[in-house]
């Protein structure tokens, strides 16, 4: 397994990707609230969002979807991501840790094409997002 890949040929089925842990922290949820106009209190105040009925600020799942991206350009950071297919199970918890793993399901060597099952867990090792991610590498 390599920590960092360049081409399709330095990777292997069923490899795992390191694990990447995300900046959930309130003052990053903010900056990114700031800069694309989302900066209402389910994601920015645990006090709000739990007016809303969550146990608290929620990351946005287009942010968890740009960790899962995150994760995967930093094992592959001449990869094209094709795709990244998400099933939001639960919200991904502003201010707790989060752990984003990847394992490699499919390679398609004749179009440098390959599958990654991606997952985020919480602390308590409970599943909050999962789904596949499709990446071309030259």
């Amino acid at each position: 397994m390599a920590d960092v890949v360049q081409s399709i040929s330095d990777i292997e089925f069923g490899e795992t990707l390191p694990a990447f842990d995300p900046d959930t922290s309130l003052d990053n949820i903010k900056r990114f609230g700031q800069h694309v106009g989302w900066g209402t209190g389910r994601f920015t105040s645990h006090e709000i969002a739990r007016k809303e009925g969550f146990p608290g600020a929620i990351v946005p799942g287009v942010l968890s979807q740009g960790f899962l991206g995150a994760m995967i350009h930093r094992w592959a950071p001449t990869a094209q991501i094709v795709v990244i297919d998400t099933v939001f199970r639960a919200p991904v918890l502003v201010d707790q840790p989060h752990q984003i793993t990847g394992v490699v399901t499919n390679i398609d060597e004749d179009e440098n094409t390959v599958e990654i099952d991606i997952t985020i867990v919480n602390e308590a090792n409970e599943t909050r997002v999962f789904g596949t991610a499709t990446i071309k590498l030259p």
